[in-house]
């Protein structure tokens, strides 16, 4: 008896075992198209190495070179992704929620490591969200140098996936954007964003049936279906930044408008004994907020303090530099509204 059990051991490997080394071979084949259109002059080596190289040869024309990096994950906006097999755009939101982040230090994202788990690894799947992280990575202009797919059959569902990524970019320190500079009287300017981004999903699928059919139902005032609006990427503002920096004006603070929204997030670029005033009819409200707040009986002061609210990002500016940040910011393909002020007071936010 003995025997035998060790001739079934032999038998055994690891594609039997759920993991599919072949498949993952194949997954690479597929995404180096992908990789390949996110290259930059610095990215020394080929895709399939051990680590990713870059070359930091550029920091000598700076005067004191600064790393910026940054690492988020998709989270369980992934969900909606799964129910609608759509799985080509939740890379970008990986990308965005990264170096939106370093953007908004003041940094240039240079690359991007992407990490993939999954219950059984897919290729063609596993191409296409790396088609959405190359896509992103070309919006940001960074290199996608590296990265991992994980195949972990008995602890995920065969059919599911986690997505997570790093970034890292670098500034000359003397640009950081640190917020120390705001006072009374400077101006906020928000960006907006393209819908939910990627937070609050949680909430979202108490209030909405996350099924196929529910995704697919179409919402007049959204114009699209529930699964179109929700699944839309999140915006990526490394362009409207830089061409603020280019046209000359100084960001004298920022802020990524992510988990916590409004009251979490804007504090966190200003100095101690300013607080932000915000005007919420300012600008235009997307119509999924007013939905989703409707339709959960959401308060209001929870929907600031989990959406963005319709602006991705917030910066803070003298005065005198309004009207040619906004010019910056549509060139990049933005919409841009003058949303408030920095006033003296207790450090936070007031929303009127």
């Amino acid at each position: 008896m003995a025997q035998v059990k060790r001739r079934n051991e032999a038998d055994m490997d690891y594609k039997k075992a759920g993991v599919d080394i072949e498949a993952g071979y194949r997954s690479v084949e597929l995404i180096k198209e992908y990789v390949k259109g996110t290259a930059r002059a610095e990215v020394m080596g080929d895709l399939g190495g051990f680590s990713g190289a870059f070359s930091l040869s550029s920091i000598k024309n700076m005067e004191k070179p600064t790393l910026v990096s940054g690492t988020d994950g998709v989270g369980t906006k992934l969900k909606l992704a799964f129910l609608m097999d759509k799985h080509d755009t939740v890379g970008i939101d990986c990308v965005a929620m990264c170096v939106n982040d370093i953007a908004c230090a003041g940094g240039e994202p240079l690359f991007f490591l992407d990490y993939i788990a999954c219950g059984k690894n897919y290729p063609e799947k596993i191409a296409a969200i790396v088609k959405g992280v190359a896509e992103g990575c070309k919006m940001a202009g960074a290199a996608l140098i590296g990265g991992e797919t994980a195949e972990h059959p008995g602890l995920m569902p065969e059919e599911e996936y986690d997505l997570a990524g790093f970034a890292v970019g670098l500034a000359d320190e003397k640009n950081l954007i640190t917020g120390a500079s705001i006072k009374p009287g400077d101006v906020l300017v928000g960006i907006a964003s393209s819908g939910v981004h990627s937070n609050g999903f949680s909430l979202i699928r108490q209030v909405f049936e996350m099924t196929k059919e529910g995704l697919e139902t179409y919402y007049e005032e959204l114009g699209a279906t529930l699964g179109e609006t929700l699944l839309a990427p999140t915006k990526i503002y490394v362009k409207a930044l830089k061409n603020i920096k280019d046209a000359g004006v100084t960001v004298k603070g920022c802020s990524h408008i992510t988990g916590g929204g409004f009251y979490e997030n804007i504090p966190r670029m200003l100095p101690e004994g300013i607080r932000a005033v915000v005007e919420k009819d300012s600008y235009p409200l997307p119509a999924i907020f007013s939905l989703l707040q409707k339709k959960g009986a959401i308060e209001e002061q929870v929907m600031y303090n989990t959406y963005n609210m319709g602006l991705g990002m917030v910066i803070a500016l003298d005065p005198a530099d309004v009207e040619t940040a906004v010019k910056a910011i549509e060139g990049a393909g933005e919409k841009a509204f003058v949303i408030g002020k920095a006033e003296a007071g207790e450090k936070g936010v007031t929303i009127c």
